[in-house]
């Protein structure tokens, strides 16, 4: 039985205004498998430059880039294209994007639209004010390299307008399925990750918690980080729910089986179950995610949800680490190509430039101590010779000739 308080909390807690935006027709595919009346209360948008497509879209409002230019023809899979038509039509995407909390986008990229658009959209919904999450889709690699480097390229500047991108390459999928799934299924299998993300990411922020993880939490997580963060969202149900859905995280395509929860500086763990959930369910899950990522720094929420029974849902947002400053590059280079060849490197050091008369610093060049390395099959060849001298040995060596 719910105490006064708990109930006083559930009606003074606001739920942030949430708008979901499908982008192209992979956008608009992912948005057909979300049930309308579990996103209760979230506005769905689709944008597109194809108006047949747009025509299908359950989404309430449908906002079509196409003009009079394209003479119907759309992005014609040109992300330049597409991004053209949607700076083009900027204020009106900013326009759609008032008065959201969060935006949500979902896209395949790869295509015209996706990657064209959906960088232009995050941009608008992120000086509208709102919290950017994009969930994407990257394309196999049967798709071809054209895609392939249209969709990092699109990546790349979505990470740079979006406050957060859960990236899927759909050619992990290949570890999920085997030789007799269907293309079809295939696709669908894809997509249902992804709507796993938008799911998971939807229950963290509108389901109260006893253990409360505020909207400030998830804004702390991943606003102006502009990186690519990865993501779970996993059930398991009956006795041993806490153990299977410990073993879903670490087997779980997106986290790159565990190993992401290890690169990452700050971590998101969202626990919901039904009145039965108890602690010991929440530290044993707690204590295997803390193990693979104990330099993180963890922010954990627990819920119950009466209508989840004897289900446990748990979501996990990893934020990545940034990349470290390089090094200073080492001015030497080691090679081994044939076992006569010993690298060579400078010795320097810097003078000041005086403008009477200069002595020029003779270069001193001195041999790393490299073990010989045999040729293998190729240890009895006779070796290249023209004109008395040794081909196999490189120009540099025979010539006498410094490296710079």
């Amino acid at each position: 039985m719910e105490t006064p308080e708990q109930n006083s909390f559930l009606e003074t807690s606001s739920v942030p205004a949430v708008k979901i935006f499908a982008v192209g027709n992979a956008g608009n595919a992912l948005l057909a498998a979300l049930s309308a009346t579990e996103f209760t209360g979230a506005q769905f948008a689709a944008v597109n430059t194809d108006a047949a497509a747009l025509a299908a879209s359950p989404a309430t409002v449908n906002i079509n880039l196409e003009n009079k230019l394209m003479r119907g023809l759309g992005s014609g899979g040109d992300p330049d294209r597409g991004r053209a038509l949607a700076e083009e039509q900027f204020s009106t995407l900013k326009t759609a994007c008032e008065g959201a909390d969060v935006v949500f986008i979902l896209a395949g990229l790869g295509g015209g639209a996706g990657s064209g658009i959906s960088p232009v959209l995050a941009k608008a919904a992120h000086e509208a004010g709102a919290l950017v999450l994009a969930f994407v889709t990257l394309p196999f690699e049967c798709e071809g390299n054209r895609r392939e480097t249209q969709a990092q390229a699109a990546l790349e500047q979505l990470k740079s307008t979006a406050d957060g991108v859960i990236c899927l390459p759909s050619q992990k999928i290949f570890k999920l399925i085997d030789e007799n799934t269907s293309l079809v299924e295939t696709f669908k299998f894809t997509g249902g990750f992804l709507v796993e993300g938008v799911r998971g990411v939807w229950h963290l922020l509108t389901r109260p918690g006893l253990i409360q993880v505020h909207f400030s939490d998830l804004c702390a997580l991943i606003r102006d980080r502009h990186a690519e963060n990865v993501f779970a969202f996993v059930e398991g149900a009956g006795p041993g729910r806490a153990r299977e859905v410990v073993e879903k995280i670490l087997a779980h395509p997106l986290l790159d089986e565990g190993r992401a929860l290890s690169e990452s500086d700050a971590v998101l763990v969202s626990l919901t179950a039904g009145k039965d959930l108890s602690m010991a369910e929440v530290n044993r899950v707690m204590e295997q995610v803390t193990r693979q990522c104990s330099h993180a720094q963890i922010i954990m929420g627990a819920g119950v949800d009466a209508a989840l029974k004897e289900k446990l849902c748990v979501t996990v947002i990893a934020a990545k680490q940034n990349a470290a400053a390089s090094g200073a590059i080492s001015r030497t280079e080691t090679r081994t190509a044939h076992p006569s060849v010993a690298a060579h490197r400078e010795v320097t050091q810097p003078r000041p430039v005086s403008r009477a008369r200069r002595t020029s610093n003779k270069l001193i060049q001195t041999q790393l101590p490299l073990n010989i390395i045999s040729k293998g099959r190729f240890d009895k060849s006779e070796p290249t010779k023209h004109n008395g001298e040794d081909l196999d040995i490189p120009t540099f060596l025979r010539r006498g000739v410094p490296l710079n």
